[in-house]
């Protein structure tokens, strides 16, 4: 596919805006008339007196159409307005072409609940939504969500300290790699893979107590631990113990209000683990199916039973957690919208206090980004997920986060659901960047966020296990930035 960008720079707007009409094309982008290329959208702006005009015209497999419009605006607003009226353009030709129309509209940032709480206070509920739905295009469904969303995290947001902090842990490691995957994450089957975790735990626990001495010495206050992944529940119980201990002689939990680990995979879980994490007071667990059909389960490479996952969450359970998540993902590959609605009754009759919905992202690191074989269009996936919102709904969970991703079918989202009261905090933290993350773990990313501000820095680790081990001195170093951005304060 060409895209080709006349008089203006709006090139990653209108990218990604292709990219949710046809998710499995390659873009290419041209600032001239060379190239040719059955799909392709071109899109001009032409300063003129007072303002500008943009248009836009697609031709697609032999099919033309074409609009275009005069935008007059403040000069300092006129940019904006130009960028967003190439985008109405582009999402009225291009629904009209495919024949889907994008509940998500125009947007394709990552966060629209907190783009609807800002907007909320700058124009008043009715005015972000009217925005929402007239400027951006967004269906009233889902703009409807956003707002519930934002309100359900302004509680959340609010209750972040200047000084609060959250911690990530990460654990690169899986039994196997899902061929949706995009983490950076390896196969514990590897020999290579086994050989690293050794050591890769030993400077993970060094990691930790860096950076639990940097937060002490800041005076941070620590409100949520996140073990993420990867596959945390791949460790064995006494790796888990060990590190756990690293974490409460790094860090001052006295004001933790969530502890969380990603167990994830069903096949992961055992009792030595379960009780592992409840010595150490973590409450917060997620078991992650995916799917509850066994065909999809061996399509995308997890070598787990629908039996094991259901026996894990009963394990699970047991054990008197506060909160156990489940994920499901909606448009995976071969599965049918009978088998994603039959998933989701299955989740809802468990009734744990957490459910996640997710939307299938073909990302460029996954395999089955290549082909997208079988994987479900952007209509199938939208009544998927329709499905899931009136069922999870009339069972009593209520969404309380909300973030998109690229390349995701459809331009869709994925949303956590949960029963009153089970609200994951690390989640709301991360996504509203609220208070600063600190990260510890290969492709850990700290996320360093100005107290009472709006300005946020990262600090990045290495990606791979093994850059991480060899590079473990330069993480070190890298980390004297949160030091320096505090006190620049």
């Amino acid at each position: 596919m060409i895209l080709r960008i006349f008089g203006h720079d709006f090139h990653y707007e209108c990218e990604n805006l292709c990219r949710v009409y046809y998710p499995n094309e390659k873009i290419e982008i041209k600032y001239d008339g060379s190239g040719d290329d059955p799909l392709t959208v071109e899109t001009r702006l032409f300063p003129e007196d007072r303002g500008a005009r943009v248009e836009v015209i697609t031709s697609i497999n032999g099919s033309v159409r074409s609009a275009g419009d005069k935008v007059t605006a403040p000069e300092d607003e006129l940019r904006d307005k130009c960028e967003l009226r190439i985008a109405q353009l582009m999402f009225e030709l291009l629904s009209a072409e495919t024949g889907y129309t994008p509940p998500w509209g125009v947007l394709t940032g990552v966060r629209p609940s907190k783009l609807m709480l800002r907007l909320t206070a700058q124009l008043g509920e009715q005015g972000a939504m009217d925005y929402f739905t007239k400027g951006l295009l967004v269906s009233p469904e889902k703009a409807r969500l956003a707002a519930t969303v934002a309100k359900a995290e302004e509680q959340i947001v609010a209750s972040s300290r200047p000084n609060s902090f959250s911690l990530y842990v990460s654990i690169p490691f899986c039994p196997t790699r899902c061929s949706y995957c995009s983490f950076v994450s390896h196969s514990i089957t590897n020999s290579n893979a086994r050989k690293l975790l050794p050591e890769y735990l030993e400077k993970l626990s060094d990691e930790l107590g860096e950076l639990g001495g940097i937060a002490r010495e800041l005076g941070l206050r620590l409100e949520s631990v996140y073990f993420g992944g990867g596959t945390p529940g791949v460790l064995e119980a006494p790796q888990l113990d060990r590190l756990l201990c690293s974490v409460e002689s790094s860090f001052d939990l006295s004001t933790l209000r969530e502890y969380t680990v990603e167990i994830g995979r069903p096949d992961t879980v055992t009792p030595e683990k379960l009780r592992a994490l409840r010595i150490h007071n973590v409450g917060r667990i997620s078991i992650n199916p995916q799917t509850f059909n066994q065909k999809t389960l061996e399509l995308i490479g997890r070598n787990h039973t629908v039996e094991q996952a259901v026996k894990a969450y009963q394990l699970a359970k047991s054990y008197d957690f506060d909160c156990i998540n489940m994920d499901l993902i909606a448009g995976l590959p071969g599965e049918s919208y009978e088998d994603f609605t039959a998933s989701v009754d299955t989740a809802v009759a468990l009734s744990p206090e957490n459910i996640t919905v997710h939307t299938l992202a073909l990302k460029r690191s996954s395999e089955l980004n290549a082909s997208g074989a079988g994987v479900s269009d952007g209509n199938e996936a939208k009544k998927m997920l329709e499905y899931a919102r009136k069922q999870l709904d009339c069972s009593g969970y209520s969404p309380y986060y909300m973030y998109r991703q690229s390349k995701c079918v459809g331009n869709l989202e994925n949303v956590g659901w949960c029963r009153s009261g089970t609200e994951g905090l690390y989640n709301v933290f991360m996504m509203e960047e609220c208070h600063t993350v600190l990260a510890a773990g290969a492709g850990g990313v700290t996320k360093l966020c100005e107290p009472g501000g709006t300005k946020v820095e990262r600090i990045f680790n290495y990606k791979y296990p093994y850059e991480y081990i060899s590079g473990f001195d330069k993480i070190t170093e890298r980390k004297n930035g949160i030091k320096s951005f505090y006190l620049s304060y």
